[in-house]
């Protein structure tokens, strides 16, 4: 099974932290923010991982992680979005590196408190369709929002004006080689991107999505200045430190 790490865009909501950087480099308590992915998903059993990135600051992760010998990896892989296209147009830059394997998508600002190895390995039990997880949130109108009717999710939301659950989509994906099928015949949003929640919806639409409400803490560290100091606050008590 594949990783992947989708680490591009302008961080522009993190001006002028972001203006000579890009924000997944930026620190979390005492490591690089993409570290926690990466630690992810080596927790998880995870060994071959394709960073995709892109802007002025690409070869600084390079500079940064080398080949990942940090994480006990003997290689990691990288490739270049060019400007902003969406996270299913960075994750479609992955199709030569995942070939015919399942794979593991990461956003490069999202930690998570738990692991994630049980999921791993019930995604590799899974037959067929992709997998995601959701969280409990308290503002949902600002999240890509599950709808229900009893167990089964109907389509996912984004962003919805009256929100269906408070059950959120956070940045971690599980997805077959097929993905690369329906990223082909997606069409850009208003905004001129390719959109994730458009592929998960096609997942839901085949009835070929899994789900699970994930334990402990989730940080969407990279949606903000406040969403990254609170990430910093919380990984550093985590770590113990008394604050």
């Amino acid at each position: 099974m594949k990783g992947v790490i989708l680490a591009g865009g302008l961080g522009s909501r993190l001006r002028p932290l972001t203006s000579i950087t890009n924000k997944h480099l930026l620190p979390v308590y005492n490591k690089p923010m993409i570290y926690y992915p990466i630690q992810m998903l080596v927790d998880a059993g995870i060994k071959d991982i394709l960073i995709v990135t892109g802007g002025t600051s690409a070869g600084d992760f390079l500079r940064l992680i080398g080949n990942g010998e940090e994480f006990g990896l003997s290689r990691i892989h990288y490739a270049y979005q060019k400007g902003e296209g969406g996270i299913a147009e960075a994750l479609g830059l992955a199709q030569d590196f995942v070939g015919g394997d399942k794979m593991i998508v990461a956003l490069g600002d999202n930690i998570l408190q738990k692991g994630i190895r049980d999921a791993v390995e019930a995604f590799a039990r899974q037959q067929r369709g992709s997998r995601i997880f959701l969280k409990r949130v308290d503002h949902p109108w600002e999240y890509g929002i599950a709808d229900f009717e009893g167990s089964k999710i109907l389509r996912i939301i984004e962003k919805p004006q009256d929100p269906p659950s408070d059950l959120a989509v956070i940045g971690v994906y599980m997805y077959p080689t097929d993905v690369f099928d329906i990223i082909g015949q997606l069409e850009r949003s208003a905004r001129g991107e390719l959109e994730i929640t458009d592929v998960n919806n096609a997942y839901i639409e085949r009835g070929e999505m899994e789900y699970q409400i994930i334990e402990g803490w989730w940080l969407d560290a990279g949606e903000s200045h406040e969403a990254l100091l609170q990430a910093n606050l919380i990984v550093a008590r985590e770590e113990g430190v008394q604050i």
